[in-house]
């Protein structure tokens, strides 16, 4: 029995939810199809998301047509939680976009569509909602021609039992010089047309499209038989175990549940996973399989390539890592710009509120959880506003804490722009360590990157890899407003231990000082996150948008034009373009649109009223010192940054 996996996206109200209680009523999986705004959506069971009647979690069901088991993961629609839905991604087969007859493309559904692409995963299209005023499904195909692919290929009427038709046949022709030799000479065999026709969806040279209306149960049954007939995997069961986690949750008394998808062989339970974990390779035995679907979970002995589950008796593993035969991790697309401080009522017990938030950081790795001990607070990493508000009510509902948020605040980076050593030295009486560092700018969005130049006649290779280890176990504050510093290349030189005094913990603050006095020489400056955007609007409002582009530190190309409308793209700072979409829907009267990505880091348009304002003391952190430690006499003595590189041991 094949088993495959479907994702489901969509920009907000497309009807997402809708379709997907319309395919698990057609596949026997419920009983009576469930509404949003009813409430008693299948897959929206989470209490909160049945009060805003939005998906916010990657839930699945399980659902059985015609001898195929089908994994279905409904996504989030909402931009504030596109780190669960790209986690998602990673584990599907066939995606399913569904894109509204009316609305057409919005900004999610492009961001939506660029993150498949990145990660190659097949797609069908379902132009829905084409019972309402207004709606146009061939628009919104010339629409997905024009500004997703041009190889969207309408369905209707030209895949039925398995029968390939020729308006379908015409079009996989045109896309393959072979196909169109068979289709010239009049070969029509069924099979082979079908066997070409899932190789060219599977290999994303094709995108089949349908239409219909989700609410009013028209065209999904037809769907989901095109689905089946036009969808194919190929898992080996036979291989080692090899799989992907794409969730982590915990339930109601606590224990941590790993979600999974099999990519590869047979797990059972009591078989051990290995995997690595803080710099170390962890193994540990899988005491529960679990195969859940919508809220319900049931146990099973063993699974195998193609199953989506659930274990449990893995402590440390993390969403987006490989597991057994696959040992890479997830490097997010969707990366939080804003950063909050939680605010709490000063009775409660500030280890029991870490203590929930650590347990949120876990199933969401991307919310960053930081402990800032010098000012005894907790600061969070975020997507936006809405995203704010769900945190405050599932803290309460889960933790039964009542916390709030401070105003998100941008999270800013900073770097250095010219190439200097650095030097620590830490040696009070009875410890000893010294670490040269060559610190060199990186490549943009290239974060931390680890050289090593140092012989081991001159320092052991255990203490080498001590030293890498520490320059990565955290975010290092940088020097002008105390924000992480990256994009640096990091070279050990050289360095120095000491066979008797040298303890555990002494290379971390001798590395910690040569960093912090690398940064005091070279020339920092400070980085803030930019959005890739794409504006569509009228042409009459396009003179606007520009100014406003312009007005907030941003650079566009030059516009594209048609005789109606004008599409703009280009950079802008978070910082001035993050609310402009609801200012955009305002002067446009809803018919303009705006797509907004995050596009990285690059140099701050207003850096010095950022230092001013950040108010950050750099001789003051207490993280942090770039002095170095000397000892004579018996006595340990603190030498400042500048004065340190003339006594280093191995100068």
């Amino acid at each position: 029995m094949s088993k495959i996996t479907i994702g489901m996206f969509a920009h907000v109200d497309a009807g997402k939810t809708t379709f997907a209680e319309q395919l698990l009523y057609y596949t026997n999986s419920i009983r009576e199809r469930g509404r949003v705004d009813h409430k008693d959506a299948y897959l929206d069971a989470h209490t909160i998301e049945k009060a805003r009647g939005i998906t916010i979690f990657a839930d699945q069901a399980v659902m059985s047509y015609k001898g195929t088991t089908y994994y279905l993961i409904d996504t989030p629609g909402h931009v504030d939680f596109s780190p669960e839905m790209e986690r998602a991604v990673r584990v599907m087969d066939y995606a399913i976009l569904i894109i509204s007859a009316v609305e057409g493309i919005q900004g999610h559904t492009e961001t939506v569509w660029q993150l498949l692409h990145k990660h190659n995963v097949p797609t069908f299209f379902f132009i829905n909602k084409t019972d309402r005023t207004g709606a146009d499904a061939d628009r919104v195909i010339e629409d997905i021609r024009l500004h997703l692919t041009a190889d969207v290929c309408p369905l209707t009427g030209s895949l039925k039992d398995g029968v390939v038709g020729e308006a379908l046949m015409e079009s996989m022709a045109e896309r393959d010089e072979h196909l169109l030799d068979q289709f010239i000479a009049g070969t029509r065999d069924h099979a082979y047309w079908l066997s070409s026709l899932q190789a060219m969806i599977r290999s994303r040279r094709l995108f089949p499209c349908a239409s219909g209306s989700a609410l009013q149960d028209v065209g999904v049954s037809e769907f989901l038989d095109q689905l089946h007939t036009a969808t194919t995997v190929d898992y080996d069961e036979q291989a080692p175990f090899g799989g992907r986690i794409y969730k982590i949750r915990h339930d109601s008394n606590g224990v941590r549940m790993t979600f999974i998808k099999a990519l590869s062989g047979t797990l059972k339970v009591r078989d051990e996973l290995c995997y690595p974990a803080n710099e170390v390779q962890l193994c540990e035995k899988v005491t529960r399989l679990l195969i859940v679907n919508g809220n319900k979970s049931q146990p099973v002995e063993q699974v195998t390539a193609g199953d989506l589950f659930a274990v449990t008796g893995l402590t440390a593993a993390e969403a987006g890592q490989g597991l057994g035969l696959f040992s890479d991790r997830l490097v997010y697309e969707m990366v939080p710009t804003l950063k909050s401080k939680v605010i709490f009522d000063n009775q409660l017990n500030v280890k029991e509120v870490l203590k929930a938030f650590r347990i949120l950081d876990a199933e969401d790795p991307s919310l960053n959880v930081v402990w800032e001990e010098s000012l005894q607070e907790i600061h969070i990493h975020v997507m936006g506003v809405i995203q704010l508000e769900v945190l405050e009510q599932i803290v309460r509902d889960r933790f039964r804490l009542d916390v709030s948020f401070g105003n998100p605040e941008i999270l800013y980076k900073e770097t250095i722009q010219s190439a200097v050593n650095g030097y620590g030295h830490f040696e009070p009486l009875k410890h000893y360590a010294e670490v040269h560092l060559r610190l060199e700018p990186g490549e943009r969005g290239s974060g931390m990157e680890f050289m090593n130049a140092c012989h081991a006649n001159d320092l052991t290779i255990g203490h080498q890899n001590l030293i890498r280890t520490h320059l990565f176990e955290r975010d290092h504050h940088g020097i002008l407003t105390g924000m992480p510093v990256t994009d640096i290349k990091v070279t050990l030189l050289t360095g120095a231990a000491h066979n008797e005094h040298t303890h555990g913990g002494d290379f971390r603050e001798a590395t910690f000082r040569a960093l912090r006095q690398g940064l005091e020489k070279a020339r920092n400056v400070l980085l803030e996150p930019y959005y890739h955007f794409k504006i569509k609007v009228e042409l009459d409002d396009m003179g606007r948008v520009l100014s406003d582009i312009q007005k907030a530190s941003g650079r566009f190309e030059p516009p594209q034009t048609t005789d109606t409308h004008a599409v703009i793209t280009g950079q802008v700072p978070v910082a001035t373009f993050m609310n402009y979409s609801t200012e955009l829907a305002s002067f446009t009267h809803g018919r303009g649109s705006i797509q907004l990505v995050f596009g990285g880091y690059d140099l701050c348009h207003n850096e010095q009223e950022v230092i001013e304002r950040k108010g950050y003391r750099k001789d003051a952190d207490p993280l942090y010192t770039s002095s170095s430690i000397f000892c004579a006499k018996g006595h340990g003595y603190t030498v400042a940054w500048d004065e340190a590189e003339a006594k280093m041991h191995l100068l």
